[in-house]
């Protein structure tokens, strides 16, 4: 990933960070009210403030660890109750920024995470903290061991500030579950709308984020659970290449698609993250590495949206407010120099019919060997069982018709779903590679989300949103970025690039996010009457 080194030595020295994404954001509807509860920390913008901006307050002396830390924890006391994103919070975090703080009066960084607040997804193993999946089920003893993400924060530098509420098994129980609810934690709300869903299933991560109750987190995704939750939050959220960020520890739904990524509110941030989670964290303390300067830094300095080539898939389907949306943000990018042609990736049909049984067999699988690192249900069977008997688990949805239809599922070992797999892996990477390389393109771009739905546990959620699946099932990245809003509603754009292009996706990301400046702070209204959708 050193790819992603030389990025962000460009995006921190260079032009693309000469203001904060958000400091001049008109989206459609955006509000002129600062956010309830908004926190400067001795005059910095906790809503606004970049990890590089706030290394430059630490280095001049006027910013601690500990101060930043106390702020978040201080947020996260009085703003969280709305929205219900944060179930825990780490009773060690002040140590750790003092342990921080320490090491930057001797002179001894770890790197741009080090004193850093993070909040984790509560489906990422922690040694110190439950780890549940939003499930009672995992409620008891905390794993033996933290995540190996997990170790790579520590070793960075990170403050673990706590987990986030989530979608019960990352939204992998019930026929029609209800985004950011979980048995253990309750309903996550939209800051924006607080009776808007926050979409699934790192739901409580993207919202802690837009009410910035921490500077980045860590979400999980299988097929859309991170950027469907940046997206209708209005953050960032990357979707790493399958297998860049170890999966070790964290709870599964299918090793042929789940990764872990990074969520910020910002591009800088997520790729300052990104760089430790994949073991490239060596940046020093101003967030410049020992990388050498390659094609993405030289793109980044040249603030590169000129000449690029994107390919927007409209999905008309998710509602004429969000297609003219997108029109408005072609002009945007064309005004910018890059060149946008209409495409319509191929197989989606196809693909539509083949990912479910394939999740299907994988997560029986995956859960078994899980299942059997920790306390409690031992397997799949044992699971089912469990929650029939608690009825806090039936509190929102009763339902587990996907745990069942797994546990009768053909195992991984028969031949009809090896072809299945197979098919459908090969189908993914041709709709985008196909795609990519018919228009010359370097990138495809789609809406990542329409406006929220309103959260209704009767009904379950309302979220046909055909954009993440393609790179979800190839394993390549892809990148929400705030495109803008249809009324107090965020909607992102999703960006998508070839196997291993993350760095590529990120130079381009950040250069979207200057042109458009969608970012505005959340509301926290109410309601906002009849749901969009």
């Amino acid at each position: 990933m050193s790819g992603v080194g030389a990025l962000i030595t460009a995006l921190v020295a260079g032009s693309l960070l000469a203001a904060a994404p958000g400091s001049n954001a008109q989206g459609v509807g955006a509000a002129d009210t600062p956010s309830p509860g908004a926190s400067s920390l001795k005059g910095i913008d906790l809503d606004t403030v970049t990890i590089p901006e706030l290394q430059a307050h630490r280095d001049k002396g006027s910013l601690t660890s500990s101060a930043l830390t106390r702020a978040y924890l201080r947020r996260i006391e009085t703003v969280d109750p709305k929205i219900n994103a944060v179930l825990h919070t780490d009773p060690s975090a002040l140590r750790q920024a003092a342990a921080s703080d320490a090491r930057h009066r001797g002179g001894r960084l770890r790197g741009p995470l080090d004193g850093i607040p993070v909040l984790l997804k509560d489906n990422v193993d922690t040694r110190d903290m439950p780890t549940t999946a939003g499930s009672l089920a995992l409620a008891g003893e905390p794993p033996g061991a933290d995540a190996v993400l997990v170790t790579r924060l520590r070793q960075a530098g990170a403050v673990i500030l706590g987990k986030t509420n989530l979608s019960e098994w990352a939204n992998f129980r019930a026929a029609k579950p209800t985004s950011g609810w979980s048995a253990v934690g309750g309903q996550t709300r939209n800051p924006y709308v607080l009776d808007r869903n926050p979409c699934g299933s790192s739901a409580g991560s993207a919202a802690a984020l837009a009410a910035s109750l921490a500077q980045v987190a860590i979400g999980t995704e299988t097929d859309g659970s991170i950027v469907c939750p940046a997206g209708m939050n209005g953050v960032v959220g990357l979707k790493p290449s399958l297998g860049l960020v170890s999966q070790r520890g964290v709870v599964p739904i299918s090793a042929e698609q789940d990764t872990a990524g990074p969520m910020a509110r910002n591009v800088i941030d997520t790729a300052l993250t990104l760089s430790v989670l994949t073991g490239d964290g060596s940046a020093g303390p101003t967030g410049r590495t020992a990388a050498l300067a390659g094609p993405d830094e030289q793109g980044a300095r040249q603030g590169g949206l000129r000449g690029k080539r994107i390919g927007l898939w409209r999905l008309p389907s998710l509602g004429p407010e969000v297609d003219a949306l997108m029109t408005r943000t072609a002009a945007k990018l064309r005004g910018a120099g890059a060149e946008v042609v209409e495409v319509t990736p191929p197989y989606q049909a196809r693909l539509a019919e083949l990912e479910f049984p394939a999740l299907l067999s994988e997560f029986h699988r995956d859960i078994d060997a899980y299942l059997g690192t920790r306390q409690g249900p031992r397997d799949l069977a044992e699971l089912i069982a469990f929650n029939r008997t608690h009825p806090q688990e039936q509190a929102c949805f009763a339902g587990q018709e996907l745990f069942e239809q797994a546990l009768a599922a053909p195992p991984t070992t028969d031949p009809k779903y090896r072809a299945l797999r197979a098919e459908l892996t090969d189908l993914a990477r041709r709709s985008l590679d196909e795609t990519l390389a018919a228009h010359h393109l370097d990138a495809i771009a789609a809406p990542t989300n329409p406006p929220a739905w309103t959260t209704d546990c009767a009904r379950g959620d309302n979220d046909v949103i055909p954009s993440s699946t393609p790179a979800a099932v190839a394993g390549y990245p892809s990148l929400s970025v705030p495109a803008g809003s249809v009324g107090e509603l965020p909607v992102g754009l999703l960006l998508m690039a070839g196997d291993r292009e993350d760095a590529g996706l990120l130079s381009m990301g950040a250069a979207v996010e200057q042109r458009l400046r969608a970012w505005r702070a959340p509301r926290y209204l109410p309601s906002v009457g009849p749901a969009v959708r």
